[in-house]
């Protein structure tokens, strides 16, 4: 006897396997966006988990007749960031202003994923005033804001969310604490001068090892190492930071970023300076243990007068409990823990002795300012490219660049004055007039098109492709290498060969993860940027030191003071509300600003400027 063949194989199968298929739906929720989220921390790649969260989304939405036509899925932001500060996030809240966006309803994949803490009852009202539903699987349907069980059960998965993250926080943290203290292990990051990192064998983690991971130790840098013990003999004999610094730049002895550049891109490789001494007397890791968690990631709210802002994340020194030691030597030491002792003991017993920058030999808390600077960090030299630091005079403050916190080998000492000064009085009044006129309602609409077509090819852009071609590259590499092996070569002749593959691939994955990706602003995005600035001419009229730094933080405020010319050159790159500049640069014209008052001189202070003149 034969089994009868059923027309529809696929529904005997379904029926086999006691699959439930959907009927499709003539009219349904309709055109959809989608959203989700992946960070960094999660094990999973931001392919796969982009394709699970879509997966869900569609699973829920496609049986009632919801397709997606549009998608926002943010990578590398934590879910604590609010949505303003999510890249797709905010582009998806920008678009709910649109009303030809062609879609009218929101999906995600997993609500724990897309919102964190209160976040919820804060977007929530904004895609109801734009007419838009949210569909969220863990309701099991969408979002009724009139539904007093919808706003409870979104509540605590915000706060399942949070605890969650706090719980993974809390677990990694005490496994890295134990690998440090039983082991020894290296944690990463780029190694203390005097060391280098190598290679030492598979990852003890069989499921890393697998995946090709391998364990890294520190060894010696012999040349960096000796001066290292220099510094500490010197240091030991009665110099002090800045004198050493200056010894080993007259020697022509590299500094740590120049001597391994590729460790250090983000230092300027121009001379050893005495914070680059200090770093390394206060660092105990040169006695050969390794130590963890003396600095640690701190969240700090970025404005708490608006809890919504969210927080950013800054290093700061750990309190002492939380720092960790192993228990025996973890790498070869350069300097004796008696001497590192020695020292630390004669930098505690100097900042006990009442000097001034006794503070910044022991990394301390920061004295409270005085004076309310509206241009902080904002006004460069224009010879030295450096920031000026802003210094009060009697009744006025004057932002300054010095010559003798030059490295005394750089060649921009040949034709730096000893100091260039600028009062700020000078320059808001032509500042303020200008960015007023920038934001007038008159000119708004001059503003943004100005701002979209400074909006092209990006260096930030172009790095990128570099480092996706390296990556690519090593990952070729790594395949063809792995396939001459299954093909039957000899596995121990490949082994340096893989290993530097892996280890190129791990490079570019790191730099293209911590690279900013490029983000432009379409028109829409732009009104509401200045839509959040709200009204910047009341806002200067105000004049208070306080609320001008706001508004210049804002505006991502840049200024450039040329003293051959006598002129300010001022660039904005307003950004979104986590007042960041947009990465890639959307600037404005630059306009130039007479600086009345502002100076080039030879002697530290000149007594004429009080008068409001100009000294040549």
């Amino acid at each position: 006897m034969t089994a009868e063949i059923s027309p529809d194989p696929w529904g005997a199968l379904d029926e086999l396997l006691g699959v439930e298929v959907a009927e499709p739906v003539d009219e349904g929720i309709g055109p959809m966006a989608f959203y989700g989220r992946c960070s960094t921390e999660d094990n999973q790649d931001p392919q796969t988990s982009h394709a699970w969260q879509l997966g869900n989304a569609h699973k829920f939405v496609e049986p009632l007749g919801g397709s997606t036509v549009r998608e926002f899925f943010d990578i590398g932001h934590s879910r604590s960031v609010p949505w303003e500060r999510r890249p797709d996030a905010s582009r998806l809240l920008a678009a709910l202003k649109d009303p030809n966006r062609g879609w009218n309803a929101v999906v995600v994949g997993e609500g724990t994923r897309c919102w964190f803490g209160n976040q919820f009852s804060l977007i929530a009202p904004r895609f109801e005033a734009y007419g838009v539903d949210l569909w969220v699987p863990e309701l099991g349907g969408k979002f009724d804001p009139r539904n007093p069980s919808h706003k409870m059960l979104m509540s605590v998965l915000g706060g399942m969310s949070e605890s969650e993250r706090q719980h993974v926080q809390a677990r990694v943290r005490a496994a890295m604490d134990a690998q440090v203290i039983n082991e020894g292990r290296y944690q990463g990051g780029r190694p203390p001068y005097g060391y280098q990192v190598i290679d030492s064998g598979p990852h003890p983690n069989p499921r890393k090892a697998a995946e090709g991971y391998r364990l890294r130790v520190l060894t010696l840098d012999e040349y960096a190492a000796d001066v290292v013990r220099r510094i500490f003999n010197a240091y030991l004999d009665g110099r002090g930071d800045r004198a050493i610094a200056n010894e080993l730049n007259r020697l022509g002895i590299p500094c740590p970023s120049a001597h391994r550049r590729e460790q250090n891109r983000h230092r300027l490789a121009d001379g050893w300076q005495a914070s680059a001494v200090r770093a390394i007397l206060d660092n105990p890791r040169y006695t050969g243990y390794a130590f963890f968690g003396r600095w640690t990631k701190q969240e700090v709210l970025l404005d708490p007068e608006d809890i919504s802002a969210g927080h950013a994340v800054r290093f700061r020194r750990s309190a002492p409990d939380r720092v960790v030691r192993s228990r025996k030597p973890a790498h070869p030491a350069i300097v004796s823990v008696e001497t590192f002792t020695e020292a630390a003991l004669r930098r505690r017993s100097r900042a006990a002795g009442g000097l001034a920058a006794s503070r910044k030999l022991e990394r301390g808390t920061k004295r409270a300012l005085k004076h309310v600077y509206a241009l902080r960090g904002r006004v460069h030299c224009g010879h030295c490219n450096r920031r000026m630091e802003g210094t009060p005079r009697q009744s006025r403050i004057y932002y300054r660049c010095s010559a003798r916190t030059l490295v005394p080998s750089s060649p921009l000492l040949k034709d730096h004055p000893k100091n260039v000064y600028v009062p700020e009085a000078a320059v808001l009044e032509p500042l303020n007039e200008w960015i007023g006129g920038l934001f007038h309602r008159d000119n708004r609409d001059a503003t943004v098109a100005a701002l979209l077509a400074s909006q092209g090819a990006v260096p930030e852009e172009q790095a990128r492709q570099v480092l996706q071609k390296r990556l690519s590259d090593a990952e070729t590499r790594l395949r063809r290498l792995t396939d001459a092996i299954a093909a039957g070569a000899d596995p121990a002749a490949f082994v340096e060969s893989i290993n530097e593959a892996q280890a190129q691939r791990e490079t570019a994955r790191a730099e293209l993860q911590n690279a900013q990706p490029p983000d432009a602003l379409n028109e829409a995005e732009i009104h509401a940027v200045i839509d959040y600035l709200g009204d910047v001419g009341r806002t200067i009229n105000r004049a208070e030191p306080e609320d001008l730094r706001a508004l210049y933080e804002s505006l991502n405020l840049e200024m450039t003071y040329l003293h051959e010319e006598d002129s300010m050159y001022a660039t904005i790159r307003p950004g979104r509300r986590d007042c960041a500049g947009v990465r890639g640069g959307n600037r404005t014209q630059v306009r130039n600003i007479p600086a009345r008052d502002a100076c080039s001189c030879d002697e530290p202070y000149v007594r004429s400027m009080a008068k409001r003149q100009h000294v040549a």
